[in-house]
């Protein structure tokens, strides 16, 4: 019996880590229709949207299962209280792609991102690749010293967040009301996406030691 319910639990694993892969697609898709102005990549971003949400449903519902069925030990019932918050942080991370391939279809045919803000905007895509896929390594292997790099990771982040407001802030602003608002909310998104990521990672490592 118990080895039946490890194995439920792996494939639950294995299904977070593919929901892992999807929001990373999303993003780095979501990222280059931004910065491109490609329509045709938004779309796959807002379309795609529903298979992560039917994944987390999925993960959801054989995460109750198990629940119900296996009356597991305070240990394995902690595994699963984990993987159900952590397939609500992946969900949101899928949210925040879909927000900023929304962007991108908003303002097309035209880019959403300003000439002086492509290389900023352009690094948040690249350290969300870096942090999501990190996030998905964790997960599979639930190795807390990699769960560990992604705060630093995170720094970064919140590096280029603040460095998209001064130039908003400090430099004189040529492009428009819409353009900013534009910029400021893609910023909290990708910040926002990182934060998620931050938060699996210390689910990971709340599941392996116990400690919060």
């Amino acid at each position: 019996m118990r080895e039946v319910f490890h194995e439920e639990l792996d494939g639950i694993t294995a299904s977070l880590v593919e929901m892992t892969s999807l929001v990373a697609s999303a993003m780095a898709r979501a990222t280059t229709a931004l910065l491109d102005a490609d329509l045709q990549l938004a779309e796959q971003v807002i379309t795609g949207d529903a298979t992560v949400d039917l994944l987390r449903d999925e993960i959801e519902e054989r995460a109750f299962d198990v629940l119900t069925r296996q009356s597991p030990v305070a240990t394995d019932a902690r595994v699963i209280v984990t993987t159900l918050r952590i397939v609500a942080d992946l969900e949101r991370m899928g949210d925040l792609a879909l927000h900023v391939a929304k962007v991108a279809r908003r303002r097309y045919p035209g880019k959403a991102v300003p000439p002086e803000l492509t290389g900023t905007l352009t690094e948040m895509g690249q350290v969300a690749q870096r942090i999501v896929a990190k996030a998905g390594s964790v997960v599979a292997s639930r190795d807390t010293e990699l769960a560990s790099e992604i705060e630093a990771d995170d720094d970064a982040m919140d590096h280029l967040h603040r460095q998209l407001f001064r130039v908003l802030l400090e430099k004189p602003w040529s492009h428009g009301m819409e353009a900013a608002i534009d910029i400021t909310l893609c910023g909290r998104y990708y910040e926002r996406y990182a934060d998620h990521a931050v938060s699996v990672a210390r689910r990971v490592i709340y599941l392996v030691t116990g400690e919060k």
